[in-house]
């Protein structure tokens, strides 16, 4: 056993290249595990996993009892034989699932990876690697294991990780060496490195790392930025070394994917409770009989001693009355036969295929089919309540694509027909020719041809938008191949700009830290790199100030409108006006938006401004706000340019999707890392955040006294000052049924945006019930700058109070926690992150097939799983409870009605077919209704088909259809006659009717409830009849009398009893007297109480003969002046990352150097800063809602930040 695992590792010491020192630490290799069992463990946990099912541990006992023959009336195999199937099939099933998880593990050990071992790199597989190695990738390669980086190729250290498996994003990150450790780039001087790192011990923070490399008597902080984590791939970086520093299971990349549970569904759960009724029933039945036989033995059994006598062992009336007790609990064990659970297993795997086989969710463009992970959980499917969801890679592509602009006044992008209407955008439609550009990207597509005459025309406004966007970035050029342009953008947003201003032929190609490179028009312009202003999250802008060859020089700057618009000149008041109208228009589209800005600078003015700026960048204390104030001094006094608009495509039906999920009453939470401007304007195009929310509350607090006010300030806005309680008493009460009545009448009026610093706060135990109460009264739900470990405890906190189905979505490794914390989780393939794939019970390649998943399947296994256990029920409790009537005619002495091989055969072959057929076929609707109507799914969210008062309605009604089935009969048999004139006075002709009277009731009883009719149903009802009558005379012949005359000892009663008219008179009318009830009381509730789904299935039933028809949710349009999310998401300190030039390669910058540029000294990488502005609420006018009520006033709109 590992040591390190008996203690809490409180800080981690490495040592580079010292296998010995690191060893006695006993840190976790690079092998990983995510299996459950091995060899030896497999079938003690496996047996322990299935006993914990109460019916497992149920049928044990019974075994044990039917291994005492003074006590059993029936075979042991009886129960032996249908156990040791369910569970080897169960133990097959969790076997080869578990199979293919170690074949992932090792294929993944396997990897092969270079090592630094005794002065050579040698390849080594991954699961040898160990804490302390020196370790080499190369371009393209995956991280082995979380390693401080060393050295690379880049100049001064860097390298560029994509971290989609990490967090579906596929923009490039930056990591730098220290400066210490980046010269090592041979073998030798890195043979020779024997830095330690002290750090902080294996956790599950993605975005952060704290700890220092003490080498050569000096010390060296140590951050994320130097840090580049397993799951990682290596980019455009042709290698680089790195030391290990975690491995294996604690690699943060491990640490996110938590440990596999075993899920199990409310109908699992269900069915342990409805066991244990079942056996306490049991137990009141055998106490009854017991009784009986003592008082029966008492009064008249002792007249019967001289031909039946007692055991030896049954020395008293009582001892009797006790072994009978134990006999009708062997007898009656059939009202839970073991086969309803191997019935269960094969019903779910058949779910499970059905999703597999779905083309209706293969994505054809990656050749990815839906794929169901488990087979546990399908019912569950039809229940959610809850969805929880990422947004990039699994809302959004995270591709941002140029869509509109206005400049000077002028907007383009949309289209007109020749009556000057607006013509829809389809894919049809044709796009412009960039063919002019020979460096155009053949994948832009622009359709608004003006945009470009306007270009031709050499319009100055349009040539100055586009000079700006190719110039005022941190856009890196690559050209490998002459004319083909790569852009490496830190953030998509500027790569569609960038690649935008490139097509209309503006082409940024290169750049040095003091020069920018263009192709304007096809002349190649080079400008002078004075000054990058860079972005952060207060100045929401950047500005870039360069000196055009005539020697102007030239202010350019974009960022968010409200903030560009305070610092514009008087001069451009008429055309602000303008273009926010423009900017609205573009919002109401969820769009997000930029304003484009520049200036003329005078060249005095700028010398002396460039002084105070290379003063203020090396001063020590207060250098941010003295370069800020620096920054707001010289961005006054613009001139307007114009605004774009950029859409973060979403993936295609999105919007469409999550409004047929809400018609379903389907709440959608938001759970992600971006930033709150980020995360809001997803809500809007997406439908979640719409014009018809009143209030969209965002709360931001920075203590928790600032989270509580917060809270409870939109708690009195929602519900009044009455219904607000002191927190104490609220943590102390759950929602109540009434609360539950008023969230119904409120919910679609107000949203909940809340980040993840005062999310920190808003879940400690103080706080949690108001945070969920306050999240359940609002229509959406989205929370920002998350960690992984708080998306968990998001879906802790709803399932631990909220009563209800939990289901996680997302395509990350940041989202593995949230996918196993929740019921059921489903992760988004595909996509080059597949860590979220791994840890799901669903997946599939696009958000849209979630409403086919849940609407369509998961609707469709709770509607058959329900109506499968209601039938199964009902027929077992018909079949079993026969007995418990005849015991009280028999001298209550355990013996059988039936025929011990018909009790054998009646759940395995008489009626296994059929009901196996209802439950993996039967629909109540078909796919198409099922998404038109989504209310039908609100059936499962309030477990209406399979509860406990519904089997309780099964129970009473198995109870009267054993009554019927025995006293019919019976009283009939006591007065008729043989055609030969004789009595009916043997036992066995009364099982036989009884017993075929049962076949027949319980397949028109099938057949009744069936939905929907294939031609597997008409075979297998059909078929199981004539299987039963065919085994009945083969079982009762002469011929197996013969050879077995010990086991068939019914010989020639079905063919003496059947024969009689009489007999079959008695069958009929038993089985008309056993349908009947049902039967009216389903007609008269269809036509009189008649619920959604028969009035849709009468819909569906009048709409065959009209054709297919399908409903378009279209996304409504729209309208309100608030501002959408700026198009600006990339971190601060890319600016002085480019003009110190450590992102260059060395010959490009010594080719292109000019002289007299003073390099910026303070260092490039900085921490976000945090946004301070305190919360409020942000109101959205119902402008244009289809739902807005009368009289509802326009409420002025305020933009606010996170």
């Amino acid at each position: 056993m590992n040591l390190s695992l008996l203690y809490v590792e409180k800080e981690r010491h490495v040592k580079a290249n010292a296998r010995d020192y690191n060893e006695k630490f006993q840190y976790a290799d690079n092998h990983i595990k995510t299996s459950k069992y091995n060899i030896l463990t497999f079938l003690p946990i496996n047996l322990f996993e299935q006993f914990q099912r109460v019916a497992n541990a149920y049928f044990l006992v019974l075994l044990i009892l039917q291994l005492i023959p003074e006590i059993s009336s029936l075979s042991w195999f009886t129960t032996i034989v249908p156990l040791v199937l369910v569970l080897v099939i169960t133990a097959v099933k969790d076997a080869t699932d578990d199979y293919f998880r170690h074949k992932s593990d090792q294929q993944v050990n396997n990897h092969q990876s270079q090592v630094l071992i005794r002065g050579r790199l040698q390849n080594e597989k991954w699961m040898n690697i160990q804490v302390g190695d020196i370790i080499k990738l190369e371009n393209d390669q995956f991280v082995a294991a979380d390693i401080l980086l060393l050295c690379s190729s880049e100049p001064y250290g860097l390298c560029y990780l994509e971290t989609a498996e990490l967090d579906g994003e596929t923009n490039l990150k930056v990591r730098q060496a220290l400066t210490v450790t980046s010269e090592m780039k041979d073998i030798s001087k890195l043979m020779d490195f024997d830095g330690e790192v002290n750090c902080e011990p294996p956790n599950n923070k993605l975005d952060k790392f704290t700890g220092t490399l003490s080498w050569r008597n000096n010390k060296y902080s140590l951050d994320n930025e130097k840090i580049l984590l397993r799951g990682c791939v290596l980019r455009n970086t042709e290698w680089c070394f790195g030391l290990v520093i975690f491995a294996g299971l604690q690699t943060k990349l491990m640490q996110n994917c938590g440990e596999t549970t075993f899920k199990r569904t409310s109908i699992d759960k269900l069915m342990n409770t409805l066991v244990l009724w079942i056996f306490a029933l049991l137990i009141c039945m055998g106490l009854i009989l017991a009784v009986g036989n003592t008082i029966w033995e008492s009064w008249t059994g002792r007249n019967f001693q001289v031909f039946l006598p007692w055991d030896e062992i049954q020395s008293s009336v009582v001892f009797s009355g006790f072994l009978t007790f134990w006999s009708y609990i062997i007898i009656l064990n059939t009202v839970v036969p073991i086969s309803l659970y191997i019935s269960v297993e094969v019903l779910r795997l058949g779910h499970s295929y059905f999703i597999n086989w779905d083309l209706k969710m293969y994505y054809r463009q990656v050749d990815t089919a839906a794929e169901a992970r488990t087979t546990t959980l399908s019912e569950e499917l039809g229940q959610v309540e809850f969805i929880f969801s990422d947004k990039t890679g699994t809302l959004t592509q995270n591709i941002m694509v140029f869509k509109k602009c206005s400049i000077n006044g002028h907007t383009y992008g949309d289209i007109y027909n020749e009556s000057d209407q607006k013509v829809e955008i389809t894919e049809k439609t044709a796009c412009v020719d960039f063919s002019f550009n020979p460096l155009s990207d053949r994948r832009f597509k622009f359709y608004d041809g003006s945009l470009l005459e306007a270009v031709k025309l050499e319009v100055p406004a349009v040539h100055e938008f586009f000079r700006l966007l190719a110039l005022c970035h941190t856009v890196m050029s690559e050209e490998k191949i002459e004319g083909n342009l790569v852009y490496q953008a830190q953030s998509p947003d500027e790569g569609a700009l960038v690649t935008a201003a490139q097509n209309f032929g503006f082409v940024f190609r290169a750049r040095t830290p003091e020069s920018v490179t263009l192709c304007e028009m096809g002349r190649v312009v080079t400008y002078t790199l004075l000054a990058i202003l860079d972005f952060n999250n207060v100045r929401k802008r950047m500005s870039v100030i360069v000196r055009t060859p005539e020697g102007q020089i030239k202010l350019y700057c974009k960022g968010a409108d409200t903030i560009i618009f305070e610092h514009l000149d008087p001069s451009s008041e008429d055309l602000m006006y303008t273009t926010s109208e423009h900017l609205n228009e573009f919002a109401g589209e969820g769009l997000r938006t930029l304003a484009l800005a520049y200036k003329d600078l005078d060249a005095d003015y700028f010398d002396i401004w460039m002084k105070k700026h290379l003063f203020a960048s090396t001063v020590m204390e207060n250098r941010d706000e003295q370069l800020a104030v620096l920054y707001e001094e010289i961005e006054q006094g613009l001139k307007l340019l114009g605004a774009t608009a950029i859409e973060d495509k979403l993936q295609e039906g999105v919007p469409e999707t999550i409004a047929r999920l809400n018609l379903a009453d389907i709440k959608i939470w938001v759970l992600t890392g971006d930033k709150l401007e980020t995360a809001m304007n997803i809500g809007y195009s997406c439908n979640m955040l719409r014009d018809d929310v009143n209030e969209v509350f965002v709360i931001s607090g920075n203590t928790p006294l600032e989270v509580q006010q917060q809270l409870r300030s939109a708690l009195e806005h929602i519900l009044g000052l009455s219904r607000v309680c002191g927190a104490d008493d609220v943590a102390k009460t759950d929602m109540s049924a009434d609360d539950d009545v008023f969230e119904e009448a409120i919910i679609a009026e107000y949203a909940l945006v809340i980040n993840g610093h005062s999310l920190a706060y808003a879940l400690e135990p103080q706080l949690e019930h108001v945070l969920l109460e306050l999240a359940c009264l609002c229509k959406t739900v989205i929370c920002c700058r998350v960690t992984p470990l708080q998306k968990a405890q998001v879906v802790e906190l709803v399932k631990r109070h909220k009563r209800a189905v939990t289901l996680a979505i997302g395509d990350g490794a940041n989202d593995v926690s949230m996918i196993k914390t929740a019921h059921i989780g489903v992760g988004i393939s595909g996509q080059e992150g597949m860590q979220a794939v791994l840890a799901s019970d669903y997946s599939f390649a696009q958000f849209r097939y979630l409403q086919r998943l849940l609407l369509v399947h998961g609707r469709w296994s709770y509607f058959r799983m329900c109506n499968f256990l209601c039938y199964f029920f009902y027929k077992n409790f018909a079949f079993t409870l026969v007995h418990f009537w005849y015991g009280f005619f028999c001298g209550f002495s355990a013996q059988t009605v039936y025929d011990q091989w018909f009790i054998t055969l009646f759940n395995i072959v008489y009626t296994s077919l059929p009901v196996l057929a209802m439950g993996l076929f039967d629909q109540d609707v078909d796919d198409k209704n099922s998404l038109r109507y989504p209310s039908l799914y609100k059936l499962g969210q309030q477990n209406l088909l399979f509860n406990k008062r519904q089997f309780f309605l099964c129970t009473l009604q198995g109870l009267g259809i054993s009554s019927l089935l025995f006293f019919i009969p019976y009283g009939a048999f006591s007065v008729m006659v043989k055609e030969d004139g004789s009595l009916f006075t043997d036992q066995q002709t009364f099982a036989v009717t009884i017993a075929t009277s049962l076949v027949i009731v319980v397949s028109v009883q099938i057949g009744l409830d069936k939905h929907y009719w294939t031609a597997v149903n008409h075979f297998f009802i059909w078929g199981s009849l004539i299987m039963y009558f065919a085994l009945l005379f083969a079982m009762q012949s002469d011929g197996m009398f013969g050879i077995f005359q010990s086991q068939f000892s019914f010989v020639g009663t079905a063919r003496n009893c059947l024969s009689e008219v009489s007999v079959w008179l008695v069958i009929v009318l038993t089985s008309v007297v056993c349908v009947m009830p049902g039967l009216a009381v389903s007609f008269l509730r269809v036509n009189l109480f008649p619920t959604v789904t028969d009035k849709v299935r009468h819909l569906q039933q009048s709409r065959k003969k009209d054709g297919p028809q399908t409903q378009n949710l279209k996304r409504v349009r729209r309208t309100s002046s608030r501002r959408s999310a700026y198009a600006f998401s990339h971190q601060q300190g890319y600016g002085e990352l480019i003009t110190s030039g450590k992102n260059m390669r060395a010959g490009s910058v010594s080719s292109a150097c000019s002289p007299g540029r003073t390099p910026l000294c303070s260092t490039w990488i900085e921490s976000v800063l945090k946004r301070k502005n305190e919360v409020s609420c942000v109101s959205d006018e119902n402008l244009g809602a289809p739902e807005s009520t009368e009289g509802a006033t326009q409420t002025e709109k305020q933009q606010h930040s996170d």
